[in-house]
Formats: structure tokens, C-alpha cells, sequence
């Protein structure tokens, strides 16, 4: 197996606000590797020179955020002419951007919540009028819910958006959907077991996904069959959509209606012990260290 992938690099860390959460990650991953006998290195390229990633046959992405998922590192190891698991330049930085992937899915019908751009300019009157009340606040360029705050009156919302445009330019907000959430793992064009994800927090922000441990995940997630085997095949379509391939997760959310809509892409999912990933594998059968090498048999040149 040494031999069939060469020297792998796990590039894990960054400068991004998801630096943390990508140690985590990337330890999690080259631990892994090292199990199944893969030469393999952590490299953090906010402490090594990222040229030296020449020198490596493969590499595994584990860094979130920006600088990491957002494409930009994707079209630098195109450039080396390096493989790398995930999906290419053009789709990571769509998926990042949460403005442009709702853009792109109601241009193709694809379910999403109503959502605005706003500004400093926008009053809360117009968001109310056009989307309603409670919603949320997100920055379109983040992930791991960093940011992201639900919005019950106008006070709320102007500390809100001064606090979510100090960490990115771009701001929407969100129709508030009042249901439960769940995330359909895709690896190498197959969709995982739908999780059903119930935090103990009003909804599943950053203290939800890694900090707290009563967040309940729910696997089988309790979907009727023929229903989350037609969920799973909008989620992978949606995923595509974009472009994506490798891996990735697609989040979305029920209302009490049971009716679906898609809410963001992740393109560089956590691999943490708190992630989804590995507990969607698990379900079918598939242990940390075979999905591991799953996505690392994914890595090309894109």
C-alpha cells in the first residue's frame, strides 16, 4: 500500500477561523494513514513553506475554511501538478460561498431556503417583508456555523450584522425553516445513511457541532425509505451540480411538512470525532481507516 500512494501530505491547520477543528482533522486522517502503512506527513502550511508540497505524490485535504476549501489551495496544487482529494478549484470556491451555491440551485430548481444579500443599508423592515421572521444571519464565506446567528428581532439584527461583516464582506440572511436538521455524506459518487442531527442549542452552531457533547446524532435518521433514497439522489444531484466530486456533505433541513430544503455544500467536511462523515460510514460497515482510504483513492489532478 506504501508503494500504490507514495508520500502523502495531510494538510491540516491553516491560518482560517477553522484552524482548530482542522488540526483535529488532519491528526485524525494521518493517524489513519499511518495504521494502514501510507507514508504519510501532517503539513500545516502556516508553518511550512508551501512549495515543499512539490515533493509529495498525493495529498489529503484536511484544512476547512478559507485558504483551504475555498479553491484557492485546490488551484495551487493543480499548478504543481499534484493529487489532491476533494473537489477542484471551481466548485470548492462555489461551495464555499453560500451566496453563489443558492444562486446556482435556484437557477436549477434545486430546493433552497428564501435568502437575501444584505447590507449596511438594508433595514430589517425589507428582510422581514421579503423572508419573514425569526431568520438567520450568515457570512457567505464560512463554515463550521462561525457567524451564524438566528435573528428574532431588530436589535438582534443590527449587532448581528455588525459582528458577521467583520468576518466576511458578504452577508445573506436565511428563511428561518422550523423543523429538524439532517446531512446526506457523499464519498467517491455514493451518498452515506441521511443523519438526523438534534442539538441541545436553539440550532446547530459551533458550540453544537464541537464543543458540546448532548448533541444527538440519529442514524438510521427515522425518514421514511423511499423518502431518503429520493433525498439522497437531490442531495447527490445538488452536489453535482456544483461541480463537486470526491467527497463532501450536503446539509438540508424539514419542515413539519415534510417538505426538504437543501441549505449549503461542504466541500472539506470534518473528520474530528464529533463528525458526520465517519458516523454516516459507520452505518454501512465502513471503519475511520477504510474511509480514510476511500477518499484518498479519490485524489487526482483536477
Amino acid at each position: 500500500m506504501k508503494n500504490e500512494f507514495g508520500k502523502v501530505a495531510v494538510l491540516m491547520g491553516g491560518d482560517s477561523n477553522e484552524r482548530a477543528v482542522s488540526l483535529l482533522s488532519g491528526d485524525a486522517v494521518f493517524r489513519a494513514l499511518s495504521r494502514l502503512g501510507i507514508d504519510a506527513e501532517a503539513f500545516d502550511p502556516s508553518v511550512r513553506d508551501i512549495e515543499d508540497i512539490k515533493s509529495y505524490d498525493r495529498v489529503f485535504i484536511a484544512l476547512h475554511g478559507r485558504g483551504g476549501e475555498d479553491g484557492s489551495m485546490q488551484a495551487f496544487l493543480k499548478s504543481k501538478n499534484v493529487a489532491y482529494t476533494g473537489s477542484d478549484s471551481l466548485s470548492s470556491a462555489i461551495g464555499m460561498d453560500k451566496l453563489k451555491t443558492k444562486l446556482l440551485w435556484r437557477s436549477l430548481n434545486i430546493s433552497t431556503p428564501d435568502f437575501l444579500q444584505v447590507t449596511e443599508k438594508t433595514l430589517y423592515a425589507e428582510i422581514v417583508h421579503s423572508i419573514g421572521a425569526p431568520f438567520f444571519i450568515k457570512p457567505s464565506n464560512e463554515g463550521s456555523s462561525i457567524g451564524i446567528d438566528k435573528i428574532k428581532n431588530e436589535q438582534q439584527y443590527k449587532e448581528a450584522f455588525l459582528k458577521t461583516s467583520r468576518i466576511d464582506t458578504n452577508v445573506i440572511v436565511e428563511k428561518f425553516v422550523d423543523g429538524e436538521e439532517y446531512t446526506v455524506a457523499i464519498v467517491d459518487g455514493q451518498t452515506l445513511p441521511v443523519i438526523k442531527i438534534k442539538p441541545s442549542n436553539e440550532f446547530y452552531d459551533y458550540e453544537a457541532k464541537y464543543l458540546k457533547d448532548d448533541t444527538q446524532y440519529i442514524c438510521p435518521s427515522g425518514i421514511e425509505k423511499n423518502k431518503e433514497a429520493l433525498i439522497a439522489q437531490e442531495a447527490l444531484a445538488a452536489f453535482n451540480s456544483i461541480g463537486c466530486s470526491s467527497w463532501g456533505r450536503v446539509d438540508f433541513m424539514m419542515d413539519r411538512k415534510s417538505d426538504h430544503y437543501f441549505i449549503e455544500v461542504n466541500t472539506s467536511p470534518g473528520m474530528t470525532n464529533h463528525s458526520l462523515v465517519p458516523m454516516a460510514a459507520k452505518e454501512m460497515g465502513i471503519d475511520f481507516d477504510q474511509l480514510v482510504l476511500k477518499i484518498l483513492k479519490t485524489a487526482h489532478v483536477k
